[in-house]
């Protein structure tokens, strides 16, 4: 099973859209081929960013919680113990990539690429969410 880590743009597009890849993917939890890993700080990250309003739409921060417990008993929980910053160009996704290191994911899954761009460095490549569900044989 591959572990990988959702950056936030993955959850506040599926959040955005019925029908994009980023909802397919998150509606594929749990499965088999894939775990998510997941950090305090990256969820801390996550309930932050999924409870703005515009974010929100039709949804309250109630039910926001309740997908963001749900996710988490789909993830696996990685404690970080080394910090590899500053590495990346924008230094708020340097924990995903501590994150990505820790748990050994071989993907980060993101919407923002470019942010990624050295993480291969460490043995993890950045794909979209579309890249991702092509590498699991998803359409």
């Amino acid at each position: 099973m591959l572990t990988v880590v959702l950056d936030t743009s993955v959850l506040v597009a599926a959040a955005r859209s019925k029908s994009g890849a980023s909802q397919r993917l998150l509606r594929l939890l749990p499965d088999s081929r894939f775990q998510p890993a997941i950090s305090v700080s990256l969820f801390a990250e996550y309930s932050a960013v999924l409870k703005r309003p515009e974010h929100l739409r039709e949804r309250t921060p109630e039910q926001a919680d309740g997908f963001l417990n749900f996710l988490l008993s789909t993830a696996v929980l990685q404690e970080v113990y080394y910090s590899w910053r500053p590495m990346l160009s924008d230094p708020n996704d340097d924990m995903i990539l501590e994150l990505a290191v820790a748990a050994g994911c071989r993907y980060i899954v993101t919407h923002n690429i470019a942010d990624f761009l050295g993480c291969d460095r460490f043995g993890a490549e950045a794909l979209t969410p579309g890249s991702f569900l092509r590498r699991l044989g998803e359409k």
